[in-house]
């Protein structure tokens, strides 16, 4: 026989599933995750400079755990910011850089120019930082590197290949910020939104570099059939892209703490649900791959459960993180990558009354809308259709934004000042 519903969940699903995004959100926030990691004071200045969605946030946290003077700039996205003390937060654009972007860019590398052995960098990096820094290399302007930046959005590309391409062509990415920096002490602290949490592709990793050659770029480039403006093609084929290596004595003295990630999250939110009597169960903290493919892939476990009580016994709560990929098809769609996975989702689930869903960006935001996320459940497809709004042509449009707009089912939490990639909830009850 299935085990009973815990109570209350089954009349309202969706309170029971922000319960969960809100428990990941709160284990990542900076305020309890930065103190830990701190860094032991320098003979001479504390430089500190970051860059990413919840940057400005960690900046704060910082202010209220380091005892001593601070200075220094943040970069976050508009309407990101964060009441600091001495550091100042400047806003910019994201997902498509902006001029406020590139001025901040410069203004960071000039920041760590000159500095001394006794003197401390810490950098505060998260997702997001790979538009918020635009510092085109090599001649390109900022147009140039906006294209770039549209190309790898539409390419269906992992976000580790397309960082590997960003470092080629920036004068800050890719470690050049912490090479800028030297002799002084850099110390990284950086909230994953990567799968795997290698801190050296979040933001194109400014501070953290990596083994991604340029010749990796471009395979990537070839792979995936980027499309990319040819300014930015010349310069990929010239040696003077490569970035620093891993290997080089510039990074000899430096550190990098990982002090959140999608992985501490799920298990904040599987923490949660046990406490409202529901079992959960993690599939992973990695999952890449088309969005649309990975939703369908978790709608066949979703139905498995629902009907043969396998691979897991309902009532069940099933997590799972990472960062899916979109492949534009069309122009005009609105919507990110967690509102077309549950698009796809709700499509593969539809009729199949016991499944609730929510998924959703940890920062606030998917793609360049306002809201996270959405939810779905077995009736989703069915309101839609009422609603006017056919799923599938929808999908095909990667219009998922407006297809969840219909029927009232976007989820807004708003900012939520961290960044641990996607939160994928699936209750069957």
């Amino acid at each position: 026989m299935p085990r009973p519903t815990a109570p209350g969940i089954a009349s309202d699903p969706k309170l029971f599933l922000t319960a969960l995004f809100d428990a990941a959100v709160a284990a990542a926030l900076p305020e309890k995750t930065i103190r830990a990691h701190l860094p032991e004071k320098p003979k001479g200045r504390t430089i500190v400079i970051g860059a990413g969605k919840g940057a400005a946030q960690m900046a704060a946290a910082l202010e209220d755990a380091w005892d001593g003077p601070l200075e220094g700039l943040i970069v976050t996205r508009y309407g990101y910011g964060a009441k600091t003390r001495s550091l100042e937060v400047v806003e910019a654009s994201h997902p498509v850089p902006d001029e406020a972007g590139l001025r901040a860019a410069a203004r960071l590398r000039k920041l760590v120019e000159g500095l001394s052995e006794d003197n401390l960098v810490i950098a505060l990096i998260c997702g997001g930082g790979s538009a918020l820094l635009p510092a085109p290399a090599g001649g390109l302007t900022l147009a140039d590197e906006i294209a770039l930046n549209e190309a790898l959005l539409a390419s269906g590309a992992p976000i580790s290949a397309m960082n590997t391409i960003r470092k080629h062509v920036s004068t800050v990415k890719g470690g050049r910020l912490a090479a800028a920096a030297w002799p002084a002490r850099v110390v990284s602290l950086v909230v994953s939104d990567i799968p795997g949490d290698d801190a050296a592709l979040i933001a194109s990793g400014p501070t953290v570099p990596s083994a991604g050659t340029r010749q990796d770029a471009l395979d990537a480039i070839a792979t995936y059939g980027i499309d990319l403006p040819a300014a930015v093609t010349a310069h990929l084929a010239s040696p003077a892209a490569d970035a620093p290596s891993p290997g080089d004595p510039r990074f000899a003295r430096n550190a990098v703490h990982v002090i959140a990630s999608a992985a501490v999250s799920l298990e904040a939110a599987a923490v949660e649900a046990g406490r409202r009597g529901v079992e959960a169960v993690i599939l992973s903290d990695s999952i890449e791959g088309e969005a649309r493919d990975v939703g369908s892939m978790h709608a066949a476990i979703a139905r498995e459960v629902a009907s043969k009580d396998r691979p897991f016994r309902k009532p069940v709560v099933i997590l799972s993180g990472g960062e899916t990929t979109v492949t534009l098809r069309s122009k005009g769609g609105k919507g990110g990558r967690n509102s077309e996975f549950l698009l796809a989702f709700a499509i593969g689930i539809a009729g199949v009354d016991c499944v609730h869903a929510l998924a959703a960006d940890t920062d606030g935001i998917d793609g360049s809308q306002d809201n996270a996320g959405a939810f779905a459940d077995g009736g989703s497809v069915g309101r839609m259709r009422a609603a006017g709004v056919d799923a599938k042509a929808r999908l095909a449009g990667n219009d998922a934004w407006t297809a969840f707009h219909a029927v009232g089912d976007l989820f807004v939490p708003g900012p939520t000042g961290t960044n641990v990639n996607d939160l994928r909830a699936i209750l069957i009850v």
